[in-house]
């Protein structure tokens, strides 16, 4: 039978490995392929380390009887292969280059990650972590279904819960501990902020007809937390370090069918980071994108710290929770309320679902700034 990857391009691997794949997935010493599928994997969430995603299906025989597989293909490379490097300025283009984690998601594969989690979380079985060059890698991994459920506030809770037990659990930290690159708040500070944020914040984009609306209450505020920005991230470095998934958006917490938790993917920033890391991007992931409205962003907040909280507990972690919530105040201002500016949406041809998605990350901009402020007697 012959076998066509070619939609993967170097992540392809021969037909012999492919089978290889198929008989360790099913726990077999060998495998007979029938048939063969390879696809693009739909994503529409860009991603600076992502070559491609892509699904390898079909059936195999498999100790006499005619089994189904089916593997998620992810092809990772360094941030300068990416068609957005180009825009980097050339004096900014190492530094660049050097502060994007891409191996991470190779390690996390090939370590025993999977056997440390709590209950409740799981990860997807790992077929092969397949070198392609010096640049670049492809993990295979079993596809796994997902519930496209609605999150509700309760989904929000049992998450948050299981991301507290997942930072302080001891094994999940040693992990992190071997991450292998370094990753620290004032560089993050010195060069994504300083550079890339801090110049669109004292522009004149304010005044674009998209934005002047929503923002026009924000121009000051934010510009004045951007003049704190050094002491934010150097507050947020003494705060307790614990283990952070450093992406945990709903997108990358799939809601398993049987209901028994989530399975984790996407650990291209796992590492060790402040307490409370993994909090921002839960609470906020969905509505970033405009999948989920801004309008319930302070209860699912209180929910999501508590439940975070209780979850380090059950861990033998316990941290108070002004700590947590002057922590997550820290890490949304750093990360996503003075980078909250869409400016990668002037371009497009405005109508309502655009202006309410500006609408949302203007919410995520004064949110952040209110709990900067509130919390700032737990500093």
């Amino acid at each position: 039978m012959a076998i066509d990857l070619a939609v993967l391009g170097p992540a392809a691997v021969p037909d012999e490995v492919l089978a290889s794949m198929v008989a360790d997935s099913w726990g077999a010493t060998a495998a007979t392929l029938l048939t063969v599928e390879a696809e693009e994997f739909p994503y529409d969430v860009p991603a600076m380390t992502t070559e491609g995603r892509f699904v390898v299906s079909g059936a195999a025989m498999v100790d006499g009887a005619e089994r189904a597989f089916a593997f998620f293909v992810k092809h990772i490379r360094e941030w300068s292969r990416s068609p957005e490097f180009a825009y980097v300025p050339a004096e900014l283009r190492e530094w660049a280059r050097t502060t994007v984690p891409w191996r991470t998601e190779a390690e996390v594969y090939s370590s025993d990650l999977a056997e440390r989690l709590p209950a409740g979380f799981t990860m997807p079985d790992v077929l092969r972590v397949q070198t392609i060059d010096d640049l670049s890698y492809a993990v295979w991994l079993d596809l796994v279904d997902a519930d496209p459920v609605e999150w509700d506030v309760e989904r929000y809770r049992q998450a948050a819960r299981l991301l507290g037990r997942f930072a302080a659990s001891r094994g999940v930290r040693a992990v992190a501990a071997r991450v292998s690159h370094e990753f620290r708040m004032s560089t993050y500070a010195d060069g994504r902020l300083r550079n890339g944020v801090l110049p669109i914040l004292h522009s004149d984009v304010w005044d674009h007809p998209l934005l002047a609306a929503d923002f026009a209450d924000l121009r000051e505020p934010m510009r004045a937390a951007a003049d704190d920005l050094d002491a934010i991230a150097a507050e947020l470095s003494t705060l307790p370090p614990l283990a952070a998934h450093g992406d945990a958006c709903p997108n990358n917490l799939l809601v398993r069918p049987d209901g028994s938790g989530f399975t984790l993917i996407d650990f291209g920033y796992f590492r060790t980071l402040p307490v409370g890391f993994d909090i921002g991007q839960l609470l906020i992931g969905d509505v970033q994108i405009g999948k989920r409205s801004a309008d319930d962003l302070e209860l699912r907040a209180g929910v999501i710290v508590e439940a975070y909280a209780a979850g380090l507990a059950e861990e033998g972690e316990p941290v108070a929770v002004d700590v947590i919530e002057r922590a997550h105040a820290l890490q949304l201002a750093l990360f996503s309320g003075l980078p909250a500016l869409p400016v990668e949406l002037l371009d497009r041809e405005p109508d309502a679902a655009l202006q309410a998605l500006v609408a949302a990350r203007a919410r995520i901009a004064r949110y952040s700034l209110r709990l900067l402020d509130e919390t700032m007697s737990h500093g």
